[in-house]
């Protein structure tokens, strides 16, 4: 019922034909909610049925003709009624956030790719919504001074002022969501740089533990080298400690590194 709605709201303004209608459409209320063509024309042709509009043929160029829709004045109140009613709010359906909240199964340049084309997208809309508030701003929308002159003077501000509320909601949102794809492609990042600390610290784990495996599995042939000299061997094949003290008090050391004569 929102297409109906918007397509009343601009034809409280003046009569127009389709191809207007499509075309205002598209710079106006197009910017709250996108409609094709191929919803417009049918759209139009019920609400001509159920009493919302009246058409007449209007000459179009040289020789064609085209249809022109007049809002009735129970298009009006169906469209003041409309406005007066609570809205029904419908959950969102965010092909973005639903990608990003399983990023973790994309390769990390995929998703830093999907979040950059994102940010592209609404950086580009943001800009076309800043525009729109300048030009309410400076006077210049066609679309505003159309409905303009189509409302009593005291009406002017209430309308100028709560298109540019409008919009200015619509920027906002923009900066929030170029804000969050920011700090979408920062966390990419800081979770490649955890991904590079883990696998060093896991070579270096892996590394630490072979060499503990080698010390608890026995010495090396070097250490039972040095084991053997240190310990000895008599002429007789039996082990001796080390040598006691000298007669002078002096610690000889162990018997092979005493020259024998």
């Amino acid at each position: 019922m929102s297409l109906r709605n918007a397509l009343l709201a601009l034809l409280t303004v003046e009569p127009m034909t389709g191809y207007d209608l499509a075309k205002r459409f598209g710079s106006s209320v197009g910017n709250v909610w996108h409609a094709p063509d191929s919803q417009i024309y049918p759209e139009l042709r019920r609400m001509l049925q159920d009493g919302l509009l009246e058409s007449e043929e209007v000459p179009w160029g040289r020789k064609g003709r085209k249809i022109e829709y007049t809002i009735t004045d129970k298009g009006r109140q169906a469209f003041g009624e409309w406005m007066e009613s609570d809205l029904q709010w419908t959950r969102d359906r965010d092909p973005m956030h639903l990608r990003a909240a399983y990023f973790e199964y994309a390769s990390p340049d995929r998703a830093r790719a999907q979040l950059a084309a994102y940010r592209d997208h609404i950086q580009q809309i943001r800009s076309m919504w800043q525009q729109q508030i300048d030009e309410v701003v400076a006077g210049t929308s066609e679309t505003l001074n159309r409905r303009l002159e189509s409302v009593p003077v005291s009406q002017h501000r209430r309308s100028t002022a709560f298109k540019k509320f409008t919009y200015e909601g619509l920027v906002a949102r923009a900066d929030a969501e170029l804000a969050w794809a920011d700090r979408g492609l920062k966390l990419l990042d800081e979770l490649d740089e955890l991904d590079r600390i883990d696998q060093a610290n896991g070579l270096e784990k892996s590394t630490g533990t072979a060499g503990a495996s080698s010390a608890a599995g026995g010495p090396s042939a070097a250490d039972a080298s040095s084991t053997a000299d240190l310990a000895g061997t008599s002429d007789d094949g039996a082990g001796t400690d080390a040598e006691p003290a000298s007669g002078d008090g002096t610690d000889v050391g162990p018997r092979h590194l005493i020259q024998r004569t």
